[in-house]
């Protein structure tokens, strides 16, 4: 969506990176521009935010009528929003605030900090307004433990994790790569996501063709495909496995093993 935060700041920009994702085999794409819970908390400045999105989504729409009108074949536009959980209880009882108007919401807190107790209260509250809370990018969060605690206390809680498909080959650092392996290889994550600012590639066709090279084909085929689609219809993810290792393959780290990748956590 052009012009509303910090992604594509023009229609032209928001048309070459249509172009990027057709040229990586995606044709469903739900926009995710940045917004503030407690904006929701506030009519007049709520009303604002929305008049801002709903013309950059006015301009996306033209740039998508034009993307199919020269490539023959459209693709699939939805809008919904990355909430900031600025607030434990935004009230996202408009639809463009969550995925495709499904129950679905993609929130994050800040400054990737998780809060320090009870940060599964505002996945729970979604869920009691009966919306099921996603959580991006869990594992770029500077105060994840080793031991991914609060990750399962949002899965406890009805919670479901996306990670960014760039994560896994140190796109945001060694960190972050190594709990995004961790995150994967206990079959936690539900989604794999660009979180795609119309700059440089989306990633996602890296992250599937990485795995189904490693023999993860079905881990791919669910993270990216199936339970992208079974979003879109309003239907619950179906489980990923966890990626399972053998004691004498300990010694290797798992992703260095199935990956290959030339990037090695700890480089």
């Amino acid at each position: 969506m052009p012009g509303v935060d910090d992604g594509a700041q023009t229609p032209s920009d928001a048309a070459l990176a249509l172009d990027h994702f057709r040229a990586e085999g995606v044709r469903q794409i739900i926009t995710t521009p940045h917004f503030t819970g407690s904006l929701t908390h506030d009519a007049a400045r709520l009303e604002e935010r929305l008049a801002e999105l709903d013309a950059g989504w006015s301009a996306l729409e033209s740039v998508v009528t034009e993307d199919a009108a020269r490539h023959g074949s459209a693709m699939r536009m939805e809008r919904g929003v990355e909430v900031m959980l600025d607030v434990p209880n935004p009230d996202l009882s408009d639809s463009r605030l969550r995925l495709a108007g499904t129950v679905f919401a993609l929130v994050e807190f800040p400054s990737l900090r998780f809060p320090p107790l009870n940060a599964e209260y505002a996945v729970t509250a979604l869920r009691h307004s009966g919306w099921t809370a996603i959580i991006a990018h869990p594992e770029r969060y500077r105060n994840l433990d080793e031991q991914l605690s609060t990750l399962a206390k949002f899965r406890a809680a009805g919670g479901l994790l996306q990670v960014n498909a760039g994560s896994l080959f140190g796109d945001y650092g060694r960190t972050a790569a190594e709990y995004a392996q961790a995150i994967l290889a206990r079959g936690w994550a539900d989604y794999v996501s660009s979180d795609y600012h119309a700059r440089g590639e989306p990633g996602v066709r890296r992250f599937v063709t990485a795995l189904v090279a490693a023999g993860l084909s079905e881990h791919a085929e669910l993270l990216a495909t199936v339970n992208p689609a079974r979003l879109l219809a309003g239907e619950p993810p179906l489980p990923v496995p966890p990626i399972e290792t053998s004691q004498t393959e300990q010694a290797r780290p798992l992703w260095a093993r199935l990956l290959d990748q030339a990037w090695r956590p700890g480089d």
